[in-house]
């Protein structure tokens, strides 16, 4: 069934020049109506945000300032609508729509408040704060994000609920009847001046890796087929429905690739190859990538016309507008041309009505990370994280190490030693000397990654290193090192590195990849290639994000349902003091030719 959530009254102006049909000449004889006048035209804007993750207002929780970053991003629902009432003034109300493309209640503090400490699924328990700001902005409709199903599928129903607008998610099924397990599609009618309504259709389209990335929330609920399988399906079905404009909200970006390798059937980021094989579209916002795309535009083989594709970068910090020029002609509107753009939420102030209505909310969550929950005896910083073995990166490993060595005492794996993984998530962490408080230790791990136990080799283990060690770029012997530009080698993120705690080991960047792994050791002898070891380690690394090597398809020993920030949060407050001379040591460097790098 059609989702009608929106009906658009309102007139607007005819736009005065005559626009060519797609696919027709370009002269203006071409476009002349059969009576000889100027054809009837209808111009319209959609507006598409994506990758909000909790963000309403330009605030850092971690920091408890003012977000900021090097380039002078602002961030939020805040500013993100006053954009939206600006556009709206210019091009009308009625001649516009709002929508977003997923994950929008995990990434803050703020969301996490809502979702765990004072949870909305609560019996008479509050409305999501993301809710309340996208219903008073006035969005028309938003597609999954994976990130949605982080808190479990009850957190996400009453999210659901409480927004004015469906939640679309055409590829999200039901496991036992495989049946949409949310609305696939809204259909939005806006009306022009001139008598037939034009028919807007929004398709929501949501990341198959949430069955891996979520296995224990959706496992045997609900199942998730391929983006162009599901696309296929249906915008043919919108078409007959009478859809004059197809968008495609899709939780998956542009490249066509996937981090998790083989580990599903389908690619994660397939928005550029449902808009090349899936004809009937007329522009996808794009997201999940994270990166800004004003506009992109891929040629459809079947038609071979351009679908139009964008995608704003997260957080609210762009708004992307998608500007579409429709033409009245043998009895329909037909699409003549389809631009965008993005604009930049810095310059804008935040909207007094989005800040005013989430106040009280902000003050809460403000005073709960502000909590002191120790003390440490000496500051630590992840500045140089990505680089060097710090005291900062030992502590989330230590603490998964005696998590896992806890849960699996009086096993028959009680005897096997206990790795850790961690990765350098925030460049910015930082554990004061002093009084600790929830949101430094809540800063070292912005995920809401859960922590399990899998089974090892020796060998497998220098697999994992090796392929981690990508990350570096190839340093030759004498060549300047210059940090800054040591890292992120083939464009792999931070979070996308890992150290291994409980071993030494040296990385050698002037060798290829494949060959930089020397002298692992464990205890001071050399690793058995056939020994065991236990690693600790995140279920998105377990669940084959990131694509590392064996771990996926390796046994698992042990697995926890509690987030590993809120982990750390626990194990600071029984200590009662963080102390690095405890847990730190240097078990890793980078070198060339066995001299250290630094």
């Amino acid at each position: 069934m059609a989702f009608d959530r929106r009906t658009f009254l309102g007139t607007t102006a005819a736009t005065g020049a005559a626009v060519a049909l797609a696919g027709a000449t370009s002269s203006p004889a071409a476009a002349q109506s059969e009576s000889g006048r100027p054809p009837r035209t209808y111009s319209f804007t959609v507006m598409g945000t994506t990758d909000l993750h909790g963000n309403v207002f330009n605030w850092d929780y971690f920091t408890d300032k003012e977000f900021d970053d090097k380039a002078h991003n602002d961030v939020g629902l805040a500013k993100i609508s006053t954009l939206v009432n600006q556009v709206r003034a210019e091009k009308g109300r009625a001649n516009t729509l709002l929508i977003d493309a997923g994950d929008t209640i995990q990434g803050t503090q703020l969301s996490y408040y809502y979702a765990k400490v004072d949870p909305i699924t609560a019996r008479r328990g509050p409305v999501h704060p993301m809710a309340q700001a996208m219903n008073a902005i006035g969005y028309d409709a938003a597609a999954l994000g994976n990130h949605e199903f982080n808190y479990g599928i009850p957190v996400l129903r009453k999210f659901e609920e409480q927004c004015d607008f469906p939640l679309l998610g055409a590829n999200a099924l039901d496991a036992k009847t495989l049946r949409p397990a949310f609305a696939p599609y809204s259909m939005h009618r806006l009306r022009t001046p001139h008598g037939p309504d034009v028919k807007v259709a929004v398709l929501g389209l949501t990341n198959p890796g949430i069955a891996i990335w979520d296995k224990a929330n959706v496992q045997g609920k609900m199942t998730f087929p391929g983006l162009e399988e599901q696309a296929a399906k249906y915008v043919p079905r919108l078409r007959s429905l009478g859809a004059d404009v197809v968008i495609v909200s899709a939780h998956s970006g542009s490249s066509g690739t996937s981090s998790y390798g083989d580990q599903l059937p389908y690619i994660e980021n397939a928005a550029g190859l449902v808009a090349e094989q899936v004809p009937g579209i007329d522009a996808i916002l794009v997201g999940h990538a994270h990166t800004e795309i004003p506009e992109y535009r891929v040629k459809n083989k079947a038609t071979g016309k351009d679908v139009v594709l964008s995608e704003p970068l997260k957080w609210g910090q762009r708004l992307t507008l998608f500007d579409f020029e429709l033409v009245w002609a043998k009895g329909r509107w037909s699409v003549a041309h389809v631009a965008a753009k993005v604009l930049n939420s810095n310059t804008a102030a935040e909207d007094p009505e989005i800040t005013g209505l989430l106040s009280d909310e902000h003050r809460k969550v403000v005073a709960y990370v502000n909590q002191v929950i120790g003390t440490s005896t000496q500051a630590m910083s992840s500045a140089e994280g990505p680089v060097k073995d710090v005291p900062i990166i030992d502590l989330i490993s230590h603490v998964q190490a005696e998590t896992v060595k806890a849960a699996l005492a009086g096993t028959e794996w009680a005897a096997l030693p206990v790795l850790s993984q961690a990765s350098c998530f925030s460049r910015t962490a930082a554990i004061p000397a002093g009084q600790v408080t929830i949101r430094d230790a809540a800063g070292l791990y912005p995920f809401e990654n859960t922590l399990e136990a899998r089974l090892l080799t020796g060998a497998q283990l220098k697999d994992y290193l090796e392929y981690s060690a990508r990350y570096y770029v190839r340093t030759a012997p004498g060549d300047v090192v210059d940090p800054a530009k040591l890292t992120n080698a083939e464009s792999i993120p931070d979070y996308n590195y890992d150290a291994v705690y409980g071993v030494t080991y040296d990385i050698d960047i002037a060798q290829p990849v494949g060959w930089r792994i020397t002298g692992l050791s464990f205890q001071g002898k050399p690793v058995d290639p056939a020994g065991q070891f236990v690693l600790a380690v995140n279920n998105y690394r377990a669940s084959g994000g990131g694509n590392f090597p064996h771990v996926p398809q390796a046994r698992q020993l042990w697995a926890n349902s509690d987030e590993i920030r809120n982990t750390i949060i626990q194990w600071v407050k029984a200590k009662g003091t963080v102390d690095p001379a405890q847990f730190a040591s240097v078990d890793w460097r980078l070198t060339r030719a066995g001299v250290p790098v630094f």
